[in-house]
């Protein structure tokens, strides 16, 4: 039966499990972000090698279920570590990495694909006349990018950047796969102390629904003032 007695314990219990998923969320978004504006880039530009490399890149890890690359990050990235350090002369102890980094760069590398997209989109719905008309004034290749490029493109991802952003959240639920605890693992082992496993989950929910409606608010905001100054 639903206890309503064990809502409030269970809230502070799983609510201690929030900032460490928000600041893994917002590393994971950082660094994908970025990745993924490198891949778009070197696909807009065409440059050879780079882009059949890019793309490839992609069709693998848009292709691979998020949970097998947390395993082969896992299982593969202290050996290669320790391989690579061996080369170069250094002695590191790879096997010692936290399980949380390794979910970090799991997953950066996993939504980096998508985050590609994101960007591809934004760069190609931008108006070629006008880095025309603003080369054709006198702008360098830095100055057009700066004042008439980029102000454009990030307001064309900012609703799909905040979608990204929330499919990682979602996907920290997978780090339990390694035992690093999140708000989902955290209601799982709430539950298993006292087995009320309906009222953790639907703390959780509740949770996720608020960082959800935040997160969607925030970008309306940022996208909206982006528009204005553009």
């Amino acid at each position: 039966m639903f206890d309503l007695e064990v809502l409030l314990p269970d809230f502070w219990s799983i609510l201690d499990a929030v900032p460490v998923t928000l600041l893994m969320a917002v590393t994971v978004f950082i660094c994908s972000t970025l990745l993924g504006g490198l891949f778009a880039f070197v696909e807009h530009r065409r440059l050879p090698v780079l882009r059949q490399l890019v793309i490839a890149y992609k069709i693998a890890f848009k292709g691979v279920p998020m949970v097998v690359v947390i395993f082969l990050a896992y299982y593969g990235l202290p050996p290669a570590l320790d391989f690579v350090a061996t080369l170069f002369g250094v002695k590191v102890n790879a096997h010692s990495l936290p399980n949380w980094v390794i979910i970090i760069v799991a997953l950066s590398a996993c939504v980096a694909a998508f985050q590609a997209e994101v960007w591809k989109g934004a760069l190609n719905s931008f108006d070629s006349g006008q880095s025309d008309a603003a080369l054709s004034l006198g702008y360098s290749g830095g100055q057009l990018f700066r004042r008439v490029m980029f102000p454009q493109i990030i307001v064309a991802a900012i609703p799909d950047l905040a979608n990204a952003f929330m499919v990682i959240m979602k996907a920290l639920s997978l780090a339990f796969a390694i035992e690093v605890v999140d708000i989902f693992a955290q209601a799982q082992l709430t539950a298993a102390l006292n087995f009320y496993y309906l009222e953790a989950f639907l703390v959780a929910v509740v949770f996720y629904m608020v960082i959800a409606y935040v997160v969607t608010k925030l970008a309306d905001k940022i996208e909206a003032r982006l528009r204005v100054r553009t």
